[in-house]
């Protein structure tokens, strides 16, 4: 296809064709309709009736089939009332474009970051829903839920505070919810909807033959959707007449008033945008961008931006407002477009559509990391290599592509690993979003986004019997669980891991998960278990010479054994630490495992042992220049100077650590001076 596009009896779409209606965005008609909800809002509730206080917000109901208008309809109510609710609105959307209900933790996690609050990476239904509802407790809140497919849904975010109120768009009555009257839609008034048709096809033909006009939305049932595309048909055919496209209709094929226009205003388009459009139905989430049509549809980005703003203007898509030019697919057509797939494209052609798809999001997504590491010359020059279409211009541009497109892209994520065919990109799929992810987030704050994403990794791993994916999905997730204080669930996922990685044959997922076990028997307070694991690992790091990791593990060893006091192993390991450190010539980790032996021999009751160990630890510590371990140090001998009797010098040491690190920096002396035995979270590497 051409830039330009070409109407299918040869005529070019006109200039009113190819331009959105200025006015789109105005509401049109449902005055009764919006009367009656106002009076529903004001309406007394049957507890009330009843003598006792609403215990729950009110809900209005928006009932009726997709491409009535429910959305338009529940916004414009949203609109006028929006003043009265201090907290502002929140909206979530409770279903996929193809009717599969929304799981309620994602919905919630979505209103709890619209209200700014932190989201628990891996929280189930029952933890995140009553984190909306605790939220909201307090709060003056409007709540729209679109697209609600049961009334557990909405029942499951309901705020229990009459302060706030509910407004759901649903198919039907959501039956299970006290108190809710459906308001439900029909077709447009006549006024409305010949103004509707006047946006898109000009006032002229609209004026000249009303007759003939009230007929067309008559043929249209009053139909919004359906008055959209016959208002953009005859915006794309500037010659016919309003009555040749209603007779057209009344002479047409069987079928619902949308149905028969689709096909009409379908039929008109050139054969490449029918086939965009077609293959448009497997956008993730229903939102399209140019490289997703582009990739879809086989063809330039250029091209394909040029007939998404075609299309929108015919009513085929809906604009989106945000930085990154958006599309949606409403969600009346989606069943019409997926029917045209399944006649008109065959399924090998539809899945190379969607791995052309795949690749192009990949590319985006290591564009988008890629241009973050700005000190990495190998970088520089990956990011160079690529197309100049697939390279954003500064981080701050790929960051803000990345938010925006975040929805669509763990959508996408979502229905690669469901379809189940190409698993392989699905793989590479979700390595780069995780890498993009953490470049532009940060670990911690993507860190309930990751957790789903290593879901959908094990996902994978198990479906292919891949232990060394399914080891490192199960690490990652066992830390994410960690992280949330949700200790038992992670101690179950790291023994998984530890098999994953046993049957991978992998010594560092097997080393990881024999430490992580060990943390997490350490966080559950038993030491026994924690030292044994602890020290299986280290037998692991010993016989493959790692002495840097193998230090570590004798800290962590002495570590649990000081907590169970005992006092004697917890020296025995702290020394071999200290040799191990001494070996490997880390001076700073050799001070602070000298640091931590002084700590033990004061709790073992040896003050003049633990005064001589953290001189050594200074003295260490100065040739590490460390200045935030050598004033802690300064405090710790202070503080032994004072239990032995000796103020004047404990002064001196506490009045240096006061000048190094000034009063609001000083340490607790009672503290771990450093976290390196604390339980800590490791992941694999993140090279491409």
């Amino acid at each position: 296809m051409t830039d330009q596009a070409v109407a299918a009896d040869g005529d070019e779409l006109s200039e009113d064709a190819r331009r959105p209606a200025a006015t789109e965005g105005q509401f049109l008609g449902r005055a009764r309709e919006l009367k009656e909800l106002h009076l529903d809002i004001e309406r007394t509730g049957l507890d009330t009736i009843s003598g006792r206080k609403a215990p729950r917000a009110r809900v209005l109901l928006i009932a009726g089939r997709p491409g009535y208008g429910r959305t338009a309809l529940a916004e414009e109510l949203v609109r006028q009332v929006a003043h009265r609710y201090r907290d502002g609105v929140l909206r979530a959307r409770l279903s996929e474009p193809d009717g599969t209900p929304v799981p309620t933790e994602r919905t919630a996690r979505e209103l709890l970051t619209g209200l700014g609050l932190p989201t628990p990476a891996g929280g189930d239904e029952d933890e995140l829903g009553q984190a909306v509802r605790d939220a909201l407790a307090d709060r003056r809140v409007l709540l729209l839920l679109d697209d609600a497919v049961a009334a557990q849904q909405v029942d499951a975010l309901l705020p229990e505070t009459p302060e706030c109120l509910v407004v759901a768009v649903s198919a039907g009555p959501l039956t299970g919810i006290a108190d809710v009257r459906p308001c439900t839609l029909g077709g447009l008034d006549t006024k409305s909807a010949l103004e509707l048709l006047t946006r898109y096809a000009g006032s002229v033909r609209i004026t000249v033959d009303p007759s003939a006009a009230e007929r067309l939305v008559e043929e249209c049932a009053g139909h919004p959707a359906a008055l959209v595309l016959a208002g953009g048909w005859l915006a794309a055919h500037p010659k016919a007449a309003v009555a040749d496209l209603a007779k057209q209709l009344h002479t047409g094929e069987d079928g619902s008033p949308l149905a028969r226009v689709f096909r009409l205003s379908y039929a008109a388009l050139p054969a490449a945008a029918q086939r965009m459009l077609r293959l448009l139905s497997l956008a993730p989430g229903g939102r399209v961008d140019a490289h997703t049509a582009s990739a879809l549809a086989g063809c330039a980005v250029e091209t394909a931006g040029t007939t998404l703003d075609d299309v929108t203007a015919l009513g085929f898509l809906h604009a989106v407002h945000s930085p990154v030019p958006q599309y949606d697919v409403p969600g009346c057509l989606q069943p019409l477009l997926r029917a045209l797939t399944e006649t008109q494209d065959r399924p090998a052609e539809l899945q190379l559509a969607r791995a052309r798809m795949l690749e192009r999001t990949v590319r985006l997504l290591q564009s988008c990391r890629l241009i973050t590491e700005t000190d990495s010359p190998q970088a520089r020059e990956k990011h160079a290599a690529l197309p100049r279409v697939l390279r954003f211009p500064t981080p701050r541009a790929a960051g803000e592509w990345l938010r925006v497109r975040e929805p669509a892209l763990l959508a996408a994520a979502r229905l690669a690993v469901a379809d189940g065919e190409l698993d392989t990109l699905a793989r590479r799929l979700m390595a780069a979003l995780v890498r993009a992810l953490v470049a532009h987030v940060g670990t911690e704050a993507a860190a309930p986004e990751l957790y789903g994403i290593h879901q959908l990794v094990l996902d994978v791993a198990e479906r292919r019997a891949l232990p060394r994916e399914q080891a490192a999905a199960l690490l990652n997730l066992a830390d994410l669980d960690a992280r949330t204080g949700r200790t038992d669930k992670a101690l179950a996922r790291y023994r998984a891991a530890l098999d994953a990685g046993r049957a991978a044959n992998d010594p560092y997922a097997t080393g990881r998960a024999m430490e992580s076990v060990g943390g997490a028997h350490q966080e559950l307070g038993d030491y026994a278990r924690a030292a044994d694991w602890y020290g299986r690992a280290l037998a692991q790091r010993l016989a493959r010479d790692e002495p840097t990791d193998a230090a570590r593990l004798y800290g962590r060893i002495a570590t649990v054994h000081t907590y169970a006091g005992r006092y004697g192993e917890a020296q025995r390991n702290w020394r071999a630490a200290i040799a191990a450190h001494r070996r490997s010539g880390d001076v700073a980790a050799h001070a602070r495992a000298l640091s931590e032996l002084a700590r033990v021999q004061e709790y073992a009751g040896r003050p003049e042992e633990s005064l001589r160990t953290c001189h050594e630890a200074v003295e260490w510590a100065r040739r590490a220049e460390d200045a935030r371990l050598l004033a802690a140090l300064r405090l710790r001998l202070g503080d032994t100077l004072e239990r032995l009797g000796d103020p004047a010098a404990a002064r001196l040491h506490r009045g240096a650590a006061e000048r190094m690190l000034g009063e609001e920096h000083w340490e607790d002396p009672s503290a771990p001076i450093h976290d390196a035995n604390a339980y800590e979270i490791r992941s694999t590497s993140g090279e491409d």
